[in-house]
């Protein structure tokens, strides 16, 4: 073959395009381990609505999954943030550079979410957060590393503001925890009951740690409010309803109690007694339908306690996470989470839940009312529902979205 032939001939095949050599690698896991972080509250006043449980339900996915992708082990390992922003920054950083870790799950606590929502983006690891509400996470603190999976303070205003407004209950009265949550979630609330036509007959906060609220319920009373609603999470929400039972807020049939965020384990704690007649807006209720109760029974059998949504969206989140890093064929984080968006959500918890541009994982959502002791069947029936949400009205439209991500029209 003349020379400048064999020179045409090599000069084509250099031309041809590579796509094994331009496409992750199938099969390509950093370190031979995809491993998941759960960053959570072990100890303090969220570790009821996260700790143990959210380690336990991370355990169950992974498990339920086979214990390995792509050939290659899953490992969970855990810490306690103890709802510090400091902490949780620095184990964040540390966990992404040293140990290698692939996702951080639930972050509970809002302040602790929003800053290792930063750290994923910043060391191109991801985030998903389970545990914490506020709606700045897919708003200006939205990242492309973070998703927020379980609710937020915007779709529990929608649920709650809404329904409680279509009953005519026009006028609110606000118990606001002193901190980033309390405050989205009491902004949000607010919002949706002007928006209805409603007003905002007072507000007052109060610092997380407090325990008596004789005064601040002395001043709902006052102020003749159709809905005191209560914009905490935690021990605090808890000592506030019992408070509210004490002070005889709802006895008199005036005013109605309203819980902005409440989980099954809160009503476990303080009673059916207490708790009877709160309308409350959630994600997930075990008893909602067979899958509900199949995981229930699953995680019963581990926990000792029915699951809530934090437990729940912990579960579905990982599960979710795991057959992306298998679609993708590579745990590196843009190809993980360009599979997230694209697959849809079919299971126990969601049913064709989807994440959009902002990190917003869309799904129904469901109002609900605390039954009365003489209503329940047994432990843990705790809830009767009043109406479902559809995903595409409980979040926030991407048209009022506040996240850089997405390309307004």
């Amino acid at each position: 073959m003349p020379k400048f032939a064999q020179i045409t001939l090599m000069c084509a095949a250099l031309a041809v395009p590579l796509p094994a050599l331009a496409q992750p690698q199938p099969g390509k896991i950093s370190n031979d381990v995809v491993k998941i972080g759960v960053l959570t509250d072990m100890s303090g006043q969220f570790s009821h609505e996260a700790g143990e449980g959210s380690v336990t339900a991370v355990k169950m996915a992974v498990e339920d999954f086979g214990g390995k992708v792509l050939g290659k082990p899953v490992e969970v390992i855990v810490a306690d943030h103890q709802n510090k922003t400091e902490i949780a920054i620095a184990k964040a950083k540390e966990w992404f550079d040293v140990d290698h870790v692939d996702m951080i799950a639930n972050l509970i606590n809002s302040a602790v979410a929003i800053g290792v929502a930063g750290v994923a983006k910043e060391k191109n690891g991801i985030a998903i957060v389970n545990g914490s509400g506020s709606s700045r996470l897919t708003g200006d603190a939205c990242t492309p590393n973070s998703i927020h999976y379980a609710y937020d303070t915007y779709a529990l205003a929608v649920g709650t503001g809404n329904e409680l407004i279509s009953e005519g209950k026009k006028r609110w009265f606000f118990l606001t925890a002193d901190y980033a949550f309390g405050h989205a979630l009491e902004a949000d609330t607010a919002a949706v009951v002007k928006a209805g036509g409603g007003e905002v007959a007072g507000a007052v906060r109060y610092p997380i740690n407090t325990l008596d609220h004789g005064s601040f319920m002395l001043q709902a009373q006052g102020s003749k409010a159709d809905v005191v609603a209560i914009a905490g999470s935690g021990t605090v929400f808890i000592n506030a309803v019992k408070s509210a039972k004490d002070f005889g807020l709802t006895q008199s049939g005036k005013q109605v109690l309203a819980g902005l965020l409440v989980w099954i384990t809160d009503i476990h704690s303080m009673s059916l007694e207490a708790a009877q007649g709160l309308v409350l807006t959630n994600a997930f209720y075990w008893d909602r339908d067979e899958e509900t109760r199949a995981f229930a029974r699953k995680f019963e059998a581990k926990m000792g306690r029915k699951p809530h949504m934090g437990d729940a969206g912990d579960y579905s989140s990982t599960m979710h996470y795991l057959k992306a890093v298998q679609a993708a064929g590579t745990d590196e984080a843009q190809a993980v989470m360009a599979k997230m968006r694209e697959m849809k959500v079919n299971d126990f918890f969601a049913k064709d839940g989807y994440i959009r541009a902002d990190g917003r994982f869309v799904h129904d959502m469901y109002v609900y009312q605390v039954k009365t002791p003489a209503e329940s069947k047994g432990p843990w029936d705790y809830y009767k529902l009043v109406t479902v949400i559809p995903g595409d009205r409980a979040f926030r439209p991407l048209s009022e979205s506040a996240c850089p991500l997405v390309k307004k029209q």
